[in-house]
């Protein structure tokens, strides 16, 4: 494995991976859907399929191990942002005339994408500070590998439509891994 360069002005190749993968036809709708119906953290999942277009398959441990080093961060920052920010686009409070209020609302979005960003780019730097996971022999397989190494360590099964289009996703964005 080689080393994982180092972030530029633009942030880390995985958070440059995942503003290319997340624009990719459905990506966005079905990691959202993932997020509500299945409890998926999308940075997680994010950082499974971005090892897998360097072909690295992770174990259930190191994506318990992952889950354990980011989820306070999550938990801290990023779900109660993303509250706020929904219940600011479903029922402004009436103190704050609806224009105002959307401006704010517009605000706490930069800042929970920023929340975001930065767990991002934590877990970057876990990738270089650790060797995650084993060589696969292709990017289909180690995405495979990951995506049901999250489920079992949730507990879960992802629906199976949603992770074919993740994966029918992939190799568009495979490319973008190492610029």
């Amino acid at each position: 494995m080689s080393a994982p360069q180092a972030p530029s002005a633009q942030g880390s190749p995985f958070w440059r991976f995942s503003l290319h993968f997340y624009r990719q036809p459905k990506v966005a709708d079905t990691c959202i859907a993932l997020q509500e119906e299945a409890g998926v953290d999308v940075n997680l999942l994010l950082f499974l399929l971005w090892q897998a277009t360097r072909k690295r398959a992770l174990t259930t441990a190191e994506v318990a191990e992952i889950e354990r080093r980011v989820g306070a961060w999550r938990d801290m920052t990023v779900i109660p942002l993303r509250t706020l920010r929904r219940a600011l686009k479903s029922s402004p409070p009436p103190l704050v005339a609806g224009a105002t209020a959307e401006l704010f609302r517009t605000k706490v979005k930069a800042v929970e994408l920023e929340a975001e960003r930065l767990q991002q780019e934590a877990m970057y730097e876990l990738a270089g500070a650790m060797p995650w996971g084993q060589g696969a022999s292709s990017l289909a397989e180690a995405a495979r590998g990951n995506i049901t190494a999250y489920e079992a360590m949730g507990g879960k099964v992802f629906p199976k439509p949603a992770i074919e289009t993740l994966l029918a996703a992939l190799p568009a964005s495979g490319r973008t891994t190492e610029e």
